[in-house]
């Protein structure tokens, strides 16, 4: 479908409006005009983009994991608040038995510090993980795609 230059001007008004009350930016401030066409995203319907824009805005707290570190590459404030952090682990990865540092991309430094916790007998490239907050303020590393996790603090 189609939208004629005024209703899809009046949708962006709107969608981005309401976004940026919220401090949010939509997909259509994110993008230049050529790269929304050539995306295909112009063809959608007004609810299919404020659909995008609602599962951006829900998922832009693990962006901003990754995105809002200081000049050492650090986010100190990951520690203190509920977002994921969700990076790779650059290189050969086979595991951990226990007090393995883990060194991920966007270059925060975690240590294991679960010594009763193991995963064994994995053989990965660059794998994506994700550090979850849990109970009682403690930090858990998991690898995407095995249900294992470790219990983790940050070093760096």
């Amino acid at each position: 479908m189609r939208h004629s230059a005024p209703l899809l001007a009046l949708a962006l008004f709107t969608v981005t409006g309401a976004a940026a009350a919220q401090g949010f930016s939509t997909v259509e401030e994110r993008m230049s005009a050529t790269e929304f066409r050539e995306a295909g995203l112009d063809t959608l319907s007004e609810a299919q983009l404020q659909a995008l824009n609602a599962w951006l805005q829900r998922d832009r707290r693990c962006v901003a994991a990754d995105a809002a570190m200081d000049s050492r590459g650090l986010r100190p404030e990951a520690l203190d608040d509920e977002a994921d952090i969700i990076s790779t682990l650059p290189g050969a990865f086979t595991g951990w038995q226990g007090g393995e540092v883990f060194t991920l991309a966007n270059g925060q430094v975690w240590r294991a510090i679960d010594p009763g916790s193991a995963l064994r007998g994995v053989n990965l490239t660059n794998p994506r993980v994700t550090i979850s907050k849990g109970l009682f303020g403690a930090w858990r590393l998991k690898v995407e795609g095995y249900n294992a996790s470790v219990k983790v603090e940050r070093v760096e």
